[in-house]
């Protein structure tokens, strides 16, 4: 769960418009010298350098808001409106711009600038890039041009509209940001009761109707909860998270939706790790879901996008190097026949492949969707994880419950078509008629099947990371900064 400590989530900005939208007089040489620089700073803030020279480029590097001054105002809005989007507008200057400052016509028309091509940047592509995060977070949605898109926004009828167009246009979007409203409200209002297991029906029926449950089970269902209907821990647990923290988990969740493409695929294969489950669909229409088994805590499935391109029926399993090395062969002393009982073989070069059959680690199915983490969609002899509450139980990639199934509406075929190409045996690859772009996410806070929001526990601990990353935390600029006193020796 994330830090109750964290500063104020609503992410507020002030709403005077700064100084910076008086007229300036900046000359074009000015700005062209400033931006030759390949890191700038203002007031001990970094700006978006190669951005900035992109867009002054368009605009031969005069000035752009001592002339626009209507767009200027319409945009510095939509900065102070960042929050509605889970981004802290002080990330794009707003405690510079806004505050007062002392800023030199140069540093006010760069810092606005970068304010709205920082915003737009932001909602293009989230506020966390690529380079910012993990190595096993690795989706990223379609370049954009943003200082492009921020010259076409200033001569628009509405220029805010133009920039919080680059925002995902997603029913699933527009549902956590609704959420995210909701909750804040609810913890302006003073939160919620806490519930105990012994609380009585009406306290829980309160708690409930606050979040806009109708019942229990309904509350249990989308918190990943068997739905039982009873107060057990689990659900007291979920019952008793504040308001904030659920706006909290949103926001990061609205980063995440962030990274995607602004325009799915309409076909597409989806498995959210952290509720353990894939969804396929065709024409954007939910055709299939089934349950999946993923990494465990300290062997994490990764955040990607690759493409399925065939089904590899009764596969050998190459056994990664790290598996083999940290559990297989240190058993081969105590368990000289370890290898034989599990049907496993030395290769060339000291790796162990297991070989095909009812009983191998993959199954009798394999997706094959290449990418540089080596993580594929397999079956499992293992079918009873699948039952499990808990499915973080693999070396991170990611088993299917009913594979044969997926299989038959990947290669648009039939559950016999497919049982025949298992029966057939001995290792044979059947191509995908069209192949099949799959995503696989990490989403603690999602839209789910029935139209509401669902949660899911952190069992990665990314979200702390990502909070930490949107909020931006003011600090004196460089030239107000009071020195220590120090004492004389």
């Amino acid at each position: 769960m994330l830090s109750l400590l964290a500063p104020n989530v609503a992410f507020a900005a002030p709403s005077d418009a700064p100084a910076a939208l008086a007229p300036v007089a900046v000359a074009g040489s000015e700005i062209a010298a400033r931006l030759q620089a390949s890191t700038i700073l203002i007031a001990g803030e970094p700006l978006h350098a190669a951005l900035l020279r992109r867009f002054y480029e368009l605009h031969g590097f005069a000035p752009a808001w001592p002339s626009r001054q209507a767009a200027a105002a319409a945009l510095w809005a939509a900065v102070q409106r960042a929050g509605e989007h889970g981004l802290d507008p002080n990330a794009f200057h707003a405690h510079l711009l806004g505050g007062g400052i002392a800023l030199s016509p140069i540093d006010r028309e760069l810092l606005l600038s970068d304010a709205f091509l920082g915003y737009a940047e932001g909602l293009a592509y989230g506020a966390v890039p690529p380079s910012a995060r993990p190595d096993n977070q690795d989706l990223s949605p379609e370049p954009v041009d943003v200082g492009g898109t921020l010259d076409r926004a200033i001569a628009a009828a509405d220029p805010a509209a133009a920039i919080e167009a680059l925002a995902p246009n997603t029913p699933a979007y527009a549902a956590l940001r609704q959420a995210r409203a909701r909750y804040l409200a609810i913890a302006a209002a003073g939160g919620w009761p806490q519930v105990v297991s012994g609380s009585p029906f009406a306290l829980v029926e309160r708690r409930l109707a606050a979040e806009g449950y109708g019942d229990l089970r309904a509350f249990q269902q989308a918190h990943g909860i068997p739905p039982d209907g009873r107060l057990g821990p689990a659900t007291v647990v979920e019952l008793n998270v504040g308001p904030d923290e659920r706006a909290r988990q949103i926001t990061v969740n609205l980063e995440r939706l962030r990274w995607l493409p602004r325009a799915m695929p309409s076909d597409r294969v989806v498995v959210n790790a952290a509720g353990a489950q894939l969804r396929l669909f065709r024409a954007d229409r939910l055709v299939f879901t089934t349950r999946v088994v993923v990494g465990q805590p300290d062997k994490q499935t990764p955040e990607f996008q690759a493409t399925i391109e065939s089904v590899l029926f009764n596969p050998p399993w190459n056994v990664p190097y790290s598996i083999a090395t940290k559990e297989i062969l240190p058993k081969l002393a105590a368990e000289p026949d370890y290898l034989e009982r599990h049907h496993m073989v030395r290769r060339r070069g000291g790796g162990i492949q297991q070989l095909p059959g009812n009983g191998t680690a993959l199954g009798q199915l394999k997706f094959e969707m290449p990418n540089r983490f080596d993580v594929y969609l397999h079956d499992t002899p293992l079918k009873n994880l699948f039952s499990r509450d808990n499915r973080n139980q693999s070396h991170g990639c990611v088993r299917v419950q009913n594979p044969r199934e997926l299989a038959a509406l990947l290669l648009q075929d039939t559950a016999d078509g497919v049982a025949r190409s298992v029966a057939v045996g001995g290792t044979h690859r059947r191509e995908l008629p069209q192949s099949m772009p799959v995503f696989i996410t990490y989403l603690t806070a999602f839209l789910d099947d029935n139209g509401t929001i669902g949660f899911r526990r952190d069992v990665y601990e990314r979200d702390p990371d990502i909070w930490d990353d949107l909020v931006k935390i003011p600090q004196a600029p460089l030239a107000v900064q009071v020195p220590s006193v120090q004492r004389g020796g």
